[in-house]
């Protein structure tokens, strides 16, 4: 990437609106769009310059970033006109601080070849439009990263999020660092930091930021290496506890060594993520329903199929209960997140509101399987407790009674075994693995697509109940295709077109089409 300077503006005898710098800066809230306008007009202003700023709010990720413009230009004793919003086509320097933002300016048509300089951040933040898709509905961000180089004229691109987070700042600061280092504007490196001086709060942090942006700029915008957290560091090494159980998690984590070789990976994923789910028992049992389809398996299909039941098994034993909801919001590791998040110093106290709906299917789910059983077949029992709890709730867990509520409900874990609803798990992850099996030989990638349709199956509550109707819907398919050469596409076909939309119309049109074949 060439980065060079603007050529200095002529100060005497031209009219100032003839050297009018414009720049349009595109940012969400929270993401300091106010606070970078004004290090910019403060910039210009304390090196002799005219300066105008304006902003167009939006509605964060539905309509677009908040457009925050701004005008400069040398002070010649003649008063600029100014305008009020960027004009397509005329925009010398467009600062986006999410990927996707710099493509809708693209498409908005304030970016172009011939005069403008972009500098956005590589990293993402998901629109409400590919957060709603069921499976991954994540825009190509690659291919948005192509598009905004071949229209600017100059790019600067990295991810300045990281870089503000590693300095301990947001993510202005390292925008401003970028633009510093672009030499878009045409003022030293010294007159930014007094900037950012002058403003007076979290200056140091800031000033970190600041500079590792612009040292990027100037070398290319090179992504900085991400350090590992370390609670992801954590997770290598061994748990803590009596040595009986120390010894127990060893002894299967070497049985990982006995799995061949391609499978190992995932299966070590796999048993860390039930073991933390339940208890060293259970991830002895994964183990056991993995060599079932182990023994099925040979090198020259690549142990495809073992690597994928690796994955989905330990998903389906790691389903979401209340049980399992309570135990994520009460561990200890959430709420230092959640102050890393907010930047809530260890001394503050950090206020926090659950917000809970459980339906009387859940609270069956958490009972004794006869228990729970008789209630569900008893409707007007049912329907009286289903009046009492299926409401929606808020609950303080920063307080003793709410996060004791929560608490308690987490220690029934060791219990989770005899309770409703893992008996209904259990039973139904048993036929989704015999029907891959059944249909292994038949068809080898079939088989493999039928584990991959667990993936429908996600959540809980109404989460859960619509993604079980799907995948039923399209197992429902599979005796119409499993006996065709190219079953194995057909199923993959009807797994995607399920994941396509939340009302499965996708799916109901795939369907009608195996249905006329």
């Amino acid at each position: 990437m060439t980065i060079h300077r603007l050529p200095d503006l002529p100060t005497d005898g031209v009219d100032a609106t003839t050297s009018i710098i414009k720049i349009a800066i595109l940012a969400v809230g929270g993401q300091g769009g106010g606070v970078l306008t004004d290090w910019v007009i403060d910039l210009a202003e304390s090196a002799g310059y005219r300066a105008q700023s304006t902003s167009v709010a939006g509605v964060a990720q539905r309509t677009g970033a908040t457009i925050y413009y701004v005008e400069m230009a040398p002070d010649t004793g003649r008063d600029p006109i100014f305008s009020l919003s960027p004009a397509p086509g005329d925009v010398d320097i467009l600062i986006a601080a999410e990927l996707m933002e710099a493509g809708r300016a693209v498409m908005r048509g304030f970016v172009t070849p011939d005069r403008t300089t972009l500098i956005a951040s590589a990293h993402r933040v998901l629109a409400v439009s590919e957060k709603i898709v069921p499976g991954d509905g994540r825009a190509d961000s690659p291919g948005v990263t192509e598009a905004v180089a071949a229209a600017a004229h100059r790019l600067v691109c990295f991810d300045m999020e990281q870089v503000a987070v590693d300095a301990g700042s947001v993510i202005s600061s390292s925008l401003f660092g970028a633009l510093a280092g672009s030499g878009a504007l045409p003022f030293e490196r010294d007159a930014y930091e007094a900037t950012i001086r002058r403003s007076g709060r979290g200056v140091e942090a800031s000033l970190r930021a600041f500079n590792a942006a612009c040292d990027l700029a100037l070398a290319g915008g090179k992504t900085p290496s991400v350090a590992v957290p370390e609670a992801v560091k954590a997770e290598a090494r061994d748990p803590e506890g009596p040595e009986a159980l120390v010894s127990e998690w060893r002894t299967l984590r070497n049985m990982i060594g006995d799995l061949p070789a391609p499978v190992q990976d995932m299966a070590g994923r796999g048993l860390r993520k039930v073991v933390d789910y339940q208890d060293l028992a259970y991830g002895r049992d994964y183990l056991d329903h993995l060599k079932k389809v182990i023994a099925t398996d040979d090198a020259a299909h690549e142990w495809r199929l073992s690597i994928e039941a690796a994955k989905y098994i330990a998903n389906a034993m790691v389903y979401d209960d209340i049980i399992r909801v309570a135990d994520l919001k009460t561990r200890a590791s959430r709420e230092a997140r959640l102050r890393r998040e907010q930047g809530i110093g260890g001394d503050a106290i950090a206020h926090v509101t659950e917000y809970f709906h459980p339906r009387m299917q859940e609270i069956c789910g958490t009972l004794p399987v006869r228990l729970g059983r008789w209630i569900e077949n008893s409707p007007r029992v049912f329907g009286a407790l289903d009046k009492v709890f299926n409401r929606g709730r808020r609950i303080r867990t920063d307080g003793i009674v709410g996060f004791g509520m929560l608490y308690g409900i987490a220690t029934l874990k060791p219990a989770r075994r005899r309770l409703l609803r893992h008996e209904v798990e259990m039973k139904h992850m048993t036929q989704w693995l015999e029907t891959a099996l059944s249909v292994r030989d038949i068809n080898y990638d079939l088989a493999v697509e039928v584990l991959k349709c667990r993936r429908l199956i996600k959540g809980y509550s109404d989460t859960h109940e619509r993604g079980l109707s799907k995948y039923r819907r399209v197992m429902d398919g599979l005796p119409m295709i499993r006996h065709r050469e190219d079953a194995a596409d057909w199923l993959r076909r009807l797994r995607e077109a399920a994941l396509l939309d939340e009302e499965g119309k996708a799916l109901d049109g795939a369907l009608k089409t195996i249905e006329t074949l």
